[in-house]
C-alpha cells in the first residue's frame, strides 16, 4: 500500500477541518463578510427602534454615537488580545466572544425597552442599543483589526503591509448599505432580515475559524510568539507611536465621523427619518476609506489639499444661502463637499499608517477620534447650539488639518491663529457693545463669509497660516446672523431645530421647524388683550383650507356635534381655533420644545385665546393614543410631520388600525401628507383598499385657478372613514378625489419603501 506523501502548508494556503482555501482570498472574504454584517445591523436595527422615539433623526445620531463606541470597544480588544496575548490564546478567546454573542440572536428589542422616558432620550436609547446588539456588533467590530493582525503571521508575500485588507473590509461595509437601501429594505420584512443576518453571523464564525486555524499551522508562528515585539517577518523593531501622531489621527478620524452625523442630520430633517436617507453619507464615508486605503491612491493628498479650499467657497454659498439653490444642486454640493473633506482626511491618515507592528493601536486611536467626533456632533452639539451650527463648524475645522505649506512654521502658525483670534473677539465685541455700526441686511453677512473664505482659499496656495485667519474671521459673522432681527426664538431638542420668525415686513410671524412652516399668526393679533380675541388660524389651517374641510365633515357625521377630538401634532395651535362649545380637544405632541414654544403667549395666540384648557399629552402618538379608551374620538387629525421628514410609524396598516379603534363608528381620521419629496396618498390608499376604508384625497392644486389668501397654503390630506356616506360634504366638494394604490404596497411595521416613494414623486412631477 502506497503511503500517501504530507505537504506542509504553504504561506498562500489555510485549512481547517480538511479545507484549504487561498489564505488572501480567505481573510479578505471574511473581512468583506464582517464589514458587510457590521454595517447592515445599523440602519435595520436604527428602524426598528425608530417607532419608539417617533421618528426622530436623533435616532440616527444617537445609533451613530453608539455603534462608534463600541466598535472603539472591538479595537480597543483586538489590540489588547494583540499586544498581550499569544495568537493561540486570542484565537480561543475571541471564539468564545463570537459564540456567546449567539445568545441574542436573532436580533430584536430586547424585552422591558418597550415606552421611552419624555426626557433624556439619548441615554435610553443607548440602554436599549446595548442590551439588544450591543455584544454581537462588539464581537463582529473587532474583526477587522484582528484579523489584519493574523494576516500578519500567515508569511504571505503581502503580510508586512496588511492595510490594504481594510480597503477590502470597506468594500463589504459600502456594499452592505447599498444592498440594503436597494434590495432588503424594499423587498424583505424585518423579520426576515433579522434571520438572514443571523445566518450571515454563523457563516461568519466559521470563516474566523478557517483564518484562525490557517494562522496555527503556519511553522513561524511558534518563533514569532516568542517575540511579539517583532513585525510579520521578525526582524524589525517595534516603531511606537508617538503623542504627536496620536494628535493627528484623532483630528483626521474626528472631523469626517462629526460631519457624517451632522449632515445626516441634515438630510433626514428635511427628507424622511429614513435608512434609506441615512446610509447616502454613511455610505461615502466607507467608500473613502477604499479609495484612500490603497498602495497606490487613487487620488493623490496633495490634490485633495489643494481643492478642499475651494469646496469651502461651495460650502458657504449651500450652507447660508440654501433658498437661492434647487434642492437637488443644494443636496447634491453637500455631498461632493462632504465626500472631499472625508476624503482628504482619510487620504492623510493612510499616507500617515504606522509600522505594521503598530497597526492595532493605529486603528484604536482612529476609532478613539472617530468616537470623540460622534459625542461632539451627536450629543454635546444637539445640547449645546441652539442651531445646527457643528456642520459649518466643522467644514471650518476641516481646513484647519490642511498642512502648513511653504515655510510657514509650528511657531508662525500659532502667532497668526493667536492674531485671528484676537481679531474675532474685538469684532465680536465691538458688535456687541455697539462699537461697529450694525451691518445691515442677511445677504450682506452672508456675502462676507463667502468672500472670506474665498480669499482664505487663494491666500493658502501661498501661505496656509495666513489662509487660517481669514478663515477665524468668519466665526463672528456665522454668529451675527443668529443675531437676525427677524429670529425672534430659536430652540433645538432632540426632535430639531424650532424657530420663531418674522416676515421681512412685520406682518407675520411663523413657527419653522426645518424647512416647513407649521402655523402662522398675523402680528395684528397681538394688539387685544390675552384672552380677549380669537386669532385667525393660516398656514395649513385657515378655514378656506382642506384640513378645515375634514373637520366640517366630521361635525356633519355626528350630527348632534362632536364630542372629543383628538390632534396628534401641536405646531403653533393655530387649528384649536377650530374648536366649538362643548367639544373637547386634545393633543398629543412627541416634541416638549413645541409644546413651551406654542403655549407661550409672548410667541403666538391660539392656544393662550383659543385653547387655554387644552389637554396636552406628551409623547410619542402611537403609544400615548394605546393608552386611550377605545372609541374616544369623533375626529382624529395626524399632523406630525416635522419639515418634510415623515413619521413612518404613524402611516402603517397597524398605526392606521389603531386610529380607528380609538375613533367612534361614524367618525374621520384625516392625515395630513404634504411632502415635496415623497409621494404617500397610494399608500394610504393601499392600506385603505386592503382593509376596506372609505377615503378622499385633496391635492394642492387640484383646483385649477383657485386662489389661496395671504400666508394660507394648499396641503396634501387624505381622509379616512369606514363608511363613505360618513365622508358627508367632501363627498361633492371638487377639491377631494378618490385614489388608487396603482400597486403600490402597503406599509407595515415590519415594512416600508421610502425609495418607492421618492420615485413615485419624481416620476409623478414630470
Amino acid at each position: 500500500m502506497q503511503q500517501q506523501r504530507q505537504h506542509p502548508l504553504s504561506a498562500d494556503e489555510g485549512g481547517y477541518l480538511g479545507i484549504t482555501v487561498p489564505v488572501l482570498q480567505l481573510f479578505a472574504g471574511t473581512l468583506f463578510l464582517s464589514a458587510f454584517l457590521l454595517f447592515s445591523v445599523q440602519p435595520f436595527f436604527s428602524k426598528l427602534v425608530l417607532p419608539k422615539l417617533g421618528g426622530s433623526p436623533g435616532v440616527w445620531s444617537v445609533a451613530m454615537v453608539f455603534f462608534q463606541s463600541v466598535l472603539l470597544l472591538g479595537y480597543a480588544y483586538a489590540h489588547a488580545l494583540t499586544r498581550f496575548l499569544s495568537t493561540k490564546h486570542a484565537i480561543i478567546i475571541h471564539a468564545l466572544v463570537l459564540l456567546s454573542a449567539c445568545v441574542f440572536l436573532p436580533l430584536g428589542i430586547a424585552s422591558g425597552w418597550d415606552t421611552p422616558p419624555a426626557t433624556y432620550q439619548e441615554l435610553w436609547l443607548l440602554g436599549l442599543f446595548a442590551v439588544s446588539v450591543g455584544l454581537p456588533f462588539f464581537a463582529v467590530s473587532a474583526n477587522a483589526p484582528l484579523l489584519q493582525a493574523w494576516f500578519t503571521q500567515t508569511g504571505h508575500k503581502h503580510a508586512s503591509d496588511p492595510y490594504f485588507l481594510y480597503g477590502a473590509s470597506n468594500i463589504g461595509s459600502f456594499a452592505s448599505l447599498y444592498l440594503y437601501i436597494l434590495v432588503l429594505e424594499p423587498g424583505l420584512k424585518l423579520g426576515t432580515q433579522s434571520l438572514f443576518w443571523t445566518a450571515g453571523y454563523l457563516v461568519l464564525v466559521i470563516a474566523i475559524l478557517l483564518c484562525a486555524a490557517s494562522v496555527l499551522r503556519q511553522p513561524q508562528l511558534a518563533a514569532s510568539e516568542t517575540n511579539t515585539s517583532s513585525d510579520a517577518a521578525g526582524d524589525a523593531p517595534v516603531q511606537r507611536i508617538t503623542s504627536r501622531q496620536i494628535f493627528v489621527y484623532l483630528g483626521l478620524a474626528a472631523v469626517p465621523s462629526a460631519l457624517t452625523i451632522a449632515l445626516t442630520a441634515h438630510i433626514a430633517v428635511d427628507i424622511a427619518s429614513a435608512p434609506f436617507m441615512w446610509v447616502v453619507p454613511l455610505s461615502l464615508f466607507l467608500l473613502t476609506f477604499v479609495i484612500a486605503f490603497k498602495t497606490k491612491p487613487l487620488i493623490s493628498v496633495d490634490f485633495l489639499s489643494s481643492i478642499l479650499p475651494f469646496a469651502a467657497i461651495l460650502a458657504a454659498g449651500v450652507i447660508f444661502l440654501p433658498k437661492l439653490l434647487p434642492l437637488t444642486f443644494g443636496l447634491g454640493a453637500n455631498l461632493l463637499i462632504y465626500f472631499i473633506t472625508v476624503l482628504y482626511c482619510h487620504a492623510r491618515l493612510y499616507q500617515l499608517r504606522p509600522h505594521a507592528s503598530q497597526l492595532t493601536a493605529f486603528y484604536l486611536w482612529m476609532s478613539v477620534g472617530g468616537v470623540l467626533g460622534g459625542i461632539f456632533a451627536g450629543l454635546i452639539a444637539p445640547n449645546v447650539f441652539n442651531w445646527v451650527a457643528e456642520y459649518p463648524m466643522l467644514m471650518l475645522v476641516a481646513l484647519f488639518l490642511l498642512p502648513l505649506k511653504n515655510g510657514a512654521t509650528a511657531s508662525s502658525a500659532i502667532k497668526t491663529v493667536l492674531f485671528g483670534v484676537g481679531l474675532t473677539m474685538l469684532f465680536w465685541i465691538g458688535v456687541t457693545r455697539g462699537w461697529i455700526p450694525e451691518i445691515e441686511g442677511h445677504e450682506i453677512v452672508v456675502m462676507s463669509i463667502i468672500g472670506l473664505i474665498t480669499l482664505a482659499a487663494v491666500v493658502q496656495v501661498k501661505w496656509q497660516a495666513v489662509a487660517h485667519v481669514l478663515l477665524i474671521l468668519t466665526v463672528p459673522l456665522v454668529l451675527l446672523l443668529q443675531l437676525h432681527p427677524s429670529v425672534v426664538h430659536t430652540e433645538r431638542s432632540f426632535f430639531g431645530v424650532v424657530k420663531v420668525k418674522d416676515t421681512d415686513d412685520g406682518t407675520y410671524r411663523r413657527m419653522v421647524h426645518g424647512t416647513t412652516v407649521h402655523g402662522s399668526i398675523a402680528m395684528s393679533a397681538f394688539d387685544a388683550e390675552v384672552g380677549k380675541g380669537s386669532p385667525e388660524p393660516l398656514a395649513y389651517y385657515h378655514e378656506t383650507g382642506e384640513m378645515a374641510d375634514t373637520l366640517r365633515a366630521a361635525r356633519a357625521s355626528a350630527g348632534t356635534g362632536m364630542g372629543h377630538v383628538g390632534v396628534v401634532g401641536l405646531g403653533t395651535g393655530s387649528f384649536l381655533c377650530h374648536s366649538l362649545p362643548g367639544e373637547t380637544w386634545t393633543v398629543y405632541e412627541i416634541d416638549r420644545s413645541v409644546i413651551d414654544v406654542a403655549s407661550n403667549p409672548a410667541y403666538f395666540r391660539f392656544i393662550s385665546d383659543c385653547g387655554p384648557d387644552t389637554k396636552m399629552v406628551l409623547g410619542d402618538a402611537r403609544l400615548t393614543l394605546e393608552a386611550e379608551p377605545d372609541g374616544k374620538f369623533d375626529y382624529l387629525l395626524i399632523d406630525a410631520f416635522s419639515s418634510d421628514s415623515i413619521p413612518v410609524h404613524l402611516m402603517t396598516r397597524e398605526a392606521i388600525a389603531l386610529f380607528f379603534s380609538k375613533i367612534e363608528e361614524n367618525g374621520l381620521l384625516a392625515l395630513h401628507i404634504s411632502n415635496r419629496y415623497l409621494e404617500l396618498a397610494s399608500v394610504l390608499a393601499a392600506i385603505a383598499e386592503a382593509d376596506g376604508y372609505s377615503i378622499r384625497f385633496a391635492e394642492h392644486g387640484a383646483i385649477e385657478g383657485e386662489t389661496r389668501p395671504d400666508q394660507v397654503f394648499a396641503a396634501n390630506v387624505m381622509v379616512f372613514a369606514r363608511d363613505e356616506a360618513d365622508l358627508g360634504p367632501l363627498l361633492d366638494n371638487p377639491r377631494w378625489n378618490e385614489v388608487r394604490s396603482n400597486g403600490t404596497a402597503l406599509w407595515t411595521d415590519d415594512y416600508s419603501n421610502i425609495v418607492g416613494a421618492i420615485i413615485r414623486h419624481e416620476f409623478s412631477e414630470k
